[in-house]
């Protein structure tokens, strides 16, 4: 495992980061990560090192006290997070965000509300989705809270994909799910990367399911790099984590 590296210009990168939910105390202390295209790059540590709080800082609910945030070589510090999202970044929370008392196809179309008054696209982005994902369109009117857990995930990746995403920061997706939901979810983050081309940086505490999926990974301790390196590095997983 290697602690930086040089490569291909990334589709998302943070360079020398430090941010925090206070200005006099900084979480992410000086933190660098590269996402390349179409691939997983996965952020493992432990519970309150920073890993939530680099996507919340990606994504715009925080700004970095220093630092940069590149998407394409384009920078987004300053950038509001509804313009993130036009270009092309997309974000979905540990926490469930779906309104349980609404349809599916209600749920999805929340995700088009950058461009809601294109019908069109909106009906054009909804089929794409009931194809992706059948199970959807077979629940379509169905109010979401009714679903399982791993298709209420469907539901909010489905809502994700509205918007054309090439960037996809994915906050524990599997928290709370029983093993085989989580198999499913997984399964829909590879076929994402897979078939769709989408970049994504997740951040998980299932080590070694994360690890199956990963093209790349990065170990963070108290907010700063502590390892990095392809995943078929990382089998020796007490190693990597403590040594």
């Amino acid at each position: 495992m290697e602690r930086g590296r040089a490569g291909p210009v990334a589709m998302l990168e943070a360079n020398d980061l430090y941010a925090g939910y206070y200005s006099d105390l900084n979480i992410l202390q000086g933190l660098t990560i590269k996402a390349e295209a179409a691939r997983i790059t996965t952020v493992l540590g432990a519970n309150g090192i920073g890993k939530s709080t680099l996507l919340k800082t990606i994504y715009g609910f925080l700004h970095p006290a220093s630092g940069q945030i590149l998407l394409e070589g384009q920078s987004l510090v300053g950038v509001p997070t509804y313009r993130r999202i036009n270009m092309g970044l997309a974000y979905i929370p540990q926490q469930p965000g779906i309104f349980r008392w609404m349809s599916v196809e209600e749920n999805l179309e929340l995700g088009a509300w950058t461009f809601r008054n294109d019908k069109a696209r909106i009906r054009r982005k909804l089929e794409e989705n009931y194809t992706r994902f059948p199970p959807l369109k077979e629940r379509r009117k169905s109010r979401a809270g009714e679903l399982s857990g791993g298709m209420q995930r469907m539901v909010e990746i489905g809502r994700t994909l509205m918007t054309d995403p090439k960037v996809i920061l994915v906050d524990e997706p599997t928290a709370g799910l029983a093993t085989m939901l989580s198999e499913t979810v997984y399964q829909m983050l590879v076929d994402l990367r897979d078939k769709e081309k989408i970049t994504i940086l997740l951040v998980d505490q299932d080590i070694r399911r994360a690890l199956k999926i990963a093209d790349y990974v990065y170990v963070l301790e108290l907010g700063v790099n502590k390892f990095e390196g392809p995943a078929e590095e990382f089998t020796d997983l007490e190693r990597a984590f403590w040594v």
